[in-house]
């Protein structure tokens, strides 16, 4: 039995309690350089020193060697030889004239050697997040801030007018936006750090671990099916009553890595949540299907079997009901969702309104950071309570270390006991504080493309395609300056899709267009450049439109892009190169979108290369193609971290297989966006949870009668 006590709302997520990472040199290193990149910019009330102090404290929630990777950073850019390759002066940088400093950061960002790129994007993404997180610094851009604080500013944004209807996600008429909202007592079975006086060992039928899109439809699906389920999360359990609307706080929070997690280079952002719900509580809600050809391409590649489009229809279907999934009406559109909307219709191009997850949502435009009104039906309000009130236990701030099987397989009946080995984190310091160790017969791992591969790998249980093909949906950004308003930081943020690339030229890797939610601490380390030419850009906030272009990756089929690694000190590495075929529709992707901004009335659009290509007529998009998409040339980023542990027949090119289980490993499962044969030319939330309810539902029949005994 788990011994827990009792645990005061306001006490579930204490704040934590940070020292500092970086050293005397490297923290002198970062007030030097921070005057040039940040040259322009609005100023803040803080002294030199808060702010390098606060951008230390940014560093909390990355792992040790990623903190130290970042220090070396701050080591090399100070030194003599940095400056020396960048413009031919052996001088420290800090004693440079400020021109000077402005050419050799200039020159480290476009630097032919890697590293400098590597180090000086690091260094300029970290000091543009923390500086921008100051609210007198994003009032200057005109960020009109919260929107439970103040009255919608434009016409998309906050409940509409008329009477809410069923068949809607929005809310309609007078509703009543709360300033404060008083924390709810904790769900029974819902057990944080704060709650656990003791080290823990107890067993169960199922241990899922993660409770995103994946892990949360298993353990519901699981626990209503009569099986004994703890649930191990490694994030924080928040809720509607923690989601303030204050971005750059919550970004920390929610995200993984405290939101600055990248691929070893730097060169891609991973945005992955790391709460209870996983990035369904941070995403941008939208639902779409796997696409008919995907599906008939993991039959035909991979032996996945039962997931044909005719075999897929109905489970789709049934989880869009559970999670209330509409189409969003013509009305509700944001400006930014009616420019792609308005220009790729212009362009003649195939563009659709979306169907997303909520009900009455009220359009506040903070889905990124949690749903303040329990709009958004992540699996936080969903699947979570299902499997809580079908008996399962969650534990919260429980990260799991490793799972060890304890048992011979026998080869039938119950398959062999495991042992999850878990830390239960102090959330005052994130220090581990508490052991869990829980045995079980089925493990169910759903820890995302990055940590389900990181586990088995930590486990012994790696090897085949464990931790290779890691597919992204490589995505960047091209912006566009507009004469009116925008204001990409209200309304709903996906609404719309263009898929007219799709299928590029004939074949079955191409890309779509969607729109970004743009707060002002994620956008200013998003756009490129530094010092005026960044504040160009971060002046025209409200004025600035900005469309993505998604890539499906993977279009030489036969050669994994990237890869997750686990050394012998058990730290985590994550590589990715874009291949050639896929580095040439990402360039197409660029000239694409900026047809899209011209066609919606833009006076110049712009890329997000360190040098951006800027251009002024639609005549002129050709251009945005002739740039270098390689590392560190240009801004990628990833919501979409999917592949390392793909489903498929073969143990060495596969993680799992076609049933979800672990090659060799009978009773172990996996079940969230690693399992995913190829990268799916759609964003992934559907997907992943509808093939968590197939394979969930073949794991009840399987195992029914299971004996942990």
């Amino acid at each position: 039995m788990t011994v827990a006590t009792p645990v005061s709302p306001e006490l579930r997520t204490p704040p934590r309690v940070v020292l500092p990472h970086l050293s005397r040199a490297q923290r002198t290193s970062l007030a030097a350089l921070a005057p040039c990149v940040l040259r322009g910019a609005p100023p803040s009330t803080e002294s030199a020193d808060e702010f390098v102090a606060r951008c230390d404290a940014r560093l909390e929630l990355l792992p040790a060697h990623r903190r130290a990777q970042l220090g070396l950073a701050l080591d090399v850019l100070a030194g003599r030889t940095s400056a020396l390759l960048a413009i031919g002066k052996p001088t420290r940088f800090a004693a440079l004239s400020a021109a000077d400093q402005t050419r050799c950061f200039d020159g480290w960002l476009n630097s032919t050697f890697a590293p400098l790129r590597s180090a000086s994007h690091s260094v300029r993404r970290l000091l543009m997040a923390v500086h921008y997180a100051r609210s007198e610094v994003t009032q200057a851009i005109g960020y009109a801030g919260p929107m439970h604080l103040r009255s919608p500013r434009v016409s998309w944004e906050g409940p509409m007018s008329g009477v809410s209807r069923a068949d809607e996600p929005v809310a309609r008429g007078h509703v009543e936006l709360p300033v404060h909202i008083a924390p709810a007592p904790l769900p029974r079975g819902v057990i944080p750090a704060v709650a656990m006086r003791a080290d823990v060992h107890r067993t169960a039928d199922v241990v899922v671990i993660g409770t995103g899109a994946g892990g949360a439809v298993t353990a519901a699906r699981l626990a209503e099916a009569g099986f004994d389920v703890v649930v191990l999360e490694s994030g924080a359990y928040r809720t509607r009553a923690d989601f303030d609307e204050r971005e750059a706080e919550l970004t920390e929070q929610l995200y993984a890595d405290g939101a600055l997690r990248t691929t070893d280079d730097a060169s891609v952002a991973l945005v992955q949540g790391n709460t209870v719900g996983g990035s369904t509580t941070v995403n941008w809600m939208i639902m779409l299907r796997t696409p008919d050809f995907v599906l008939d391409q993991w039959a035909s590649e991979s032996g996945v079997y039962g997931m044909t489009p005719r075999e897929m229809g109905p489970v789709f279907e049934r989880v869009e009901r559970e999670v209330h999934a509409s189409a969003v009406p013509e009305d509700a559109h944001s400006a930014n969702n009616r420019l792609l909307l308005d220009g790729a219709r212009t362009l003649g191009w195939k563009v659709s309104t979306a169907q997303i997850n909520a009900t009455n949502c009220v359009r506040c435009g903070f889905c990124g950071v949690g749903c303040r009104h329990d709009a958004k039906q992540s699996t936080l309000v969903t699947f979570v309570p299902r499997a809580l009130a079908a008996g399962a236990t969650l534990h919260a701030d429980t990260l799991v270390v490793r799972i060890e099987v304890r048992e011979r397989d026998t080869g039938a009946g119950t398959p062999p006991l495991k042992r999850v080995h878990a830390t239960v984190c102090d959330p005052y310091s994130g220090r581990p504080a508490r052991s869990l160790t829980i045995d079980a017969p089925i493990v169910v791992v759903a820890g995302g493309a990055i940590g389900t591969p990181a586990l088995l790998l930590r486990s012994g249980l790696g090897g085949g395609g464990v931790g290779q093909w890691l597919r992204l949906h490589p995505t960047t950004a091209v912006w566009g300056r507009y004469d009116r308003e925008i204001v990409t930081s209200t309304g709903i943020p996906l609404t719309t899709m263009c898929d007219e690339h799709l299928r590029w030229r004939g074949t079955d890797f191409g890309f779509w267009i969607e729109t970004p939610p743009m707060h002002p601490s994620f956008t200013a380390a998003a756009m490129p450049g530094f010092g005026q030419s960044h504040h160009a850009l971060m002046s025209s906030f409200n004025q600035l439109g900005v469309l993505i272009g998604l890539t499906r990756d993977g279009a030489e089929r036969t050669r994994s892009s990237g890869r997750v690694r686990v050394n012998r000190r058990g730290e985590t590495s994550i590589a990715y190169a874009l291949t050639a075929e896929d580095r040439r529709r990402v360039r197409a992707s660029l000239s694409a979108t900026a047809q899209v901004h011209f066609a919606a009335g833009a006076r110049e659009v712009g890329t997000m290369h360190s040098r951006p290509i800027v251009v002024r007529s639609a005549a002129d998009v050709g251009r945005l193609e002739e740039g270098s998409v390689g590392p560190n040339r240009i801004g990628l980023f990833s919501a979409h971290v999917n592949g390392t542990c793909r489903m498929g027949t073969d143990p060495a090119t596969s993680g799992a297989t076609p049933e979800g289980e672990r090659h060799g490993v009978r009773g172990l499962y996996i079940s969230d966006g690693s399992l995913l044969p190829t990268s799916l030319g759609v964003n992934p939330q559907e997907t992943i949870m509808a093939i968590a309810t197939v394979l969930a539902e073949r794991m009840a029949m399987r195992h029914a009668g299971v004996n942990r005994n």
